[in-house]
């Protein structure tokens, strides 16, 4: 069982900033991880509404400060972000389809990896199959071959599964972090409590 679970949609910032910080406490500490694709969408319907409410009626200092603190931790990562891509919300079923398909091989982190930079760095609508396929392009990855697999009844299910377990589990957004598989984090800035809480179940 990994050390870390982290419940993952490329549709939003504050998960970018999550996976990447992620991939250095790794590098760091050597923690395991488990990425678990799932459909933040999914969760937003189901148990927190109220981000749809606060779209519809933002606040303007709220607003003004969102933008401020992603230029913030996008700086601190050494990323670049658009605050909101031409595309937002995005539709990320398929690319967070592709992930589950890729972790068997090997290649999920990349993929995520390139969809993340691809969609709030690049400005690309990840929805859209020549976006992807130019991913899979970059990382030799066989696009027919992937696209056709996001299609199985299968790699649907899982996708639902995972968050649909994640719902369960107590989330209410993207990322969703659950260390020792009980003690759950979300956000991106709760980096320090989990890796100290890494390190505590180690002793």
């Amino acid at each position: 069982m990994a050390e870390l679970e982290c419940f993952f949609d490329c549709s939003s910032p504050w998960t970018y900033f999550a996976f990447e910080s992620l991939l250095r406490m790794q590098q760091e500490i050597d923690v395991t991880i488990q990425w678990r694709p799932f459909l933040v969408g999914g969760v937003f319907n189901a148990v927190n509404q109220s981000v749809y409410n606060s779209r519809d009626k933002p606040v303007a200092a709220k607003t003004a400060y969102s933008k401020k603190d992603q230029q913030d931790w996008a700086r601190y990562l050494g990323l670049q972000i658009h605050y909101r891509p031409s595309v937002f919300p995005v539709n990320s079923v398929k690319a967070m389809r592709a992930c589950i398909v890729l972790e068997a091989e090997g290649k999920l982190v990349g993929f995520a990896r390139e969809a993340f930079k691809s969609y709030w760095t690049d400005d690309q609508d990840i929805s859209q199959v020549p976006v992807l396929s130019g991913i899979c392009d970059r990382l030799a990855i066989d696009a027919g071959k992937l696209l056709a697999a996001i299609d199985q009844q299968p790699v649907k299910d899982t996708l639902r599964a995972n968050t649909q377990e994640a719902i369960d589990r107590g989330s209410f957004g993207s990322p969703t972090i659950f260390v020792g598989g009980d003690d759950m984090y979300f956000g991106n800035d709760r980096m320090p409590l989990i890796k100290d809480a890494v390190q505590r179940r180690r002793r």
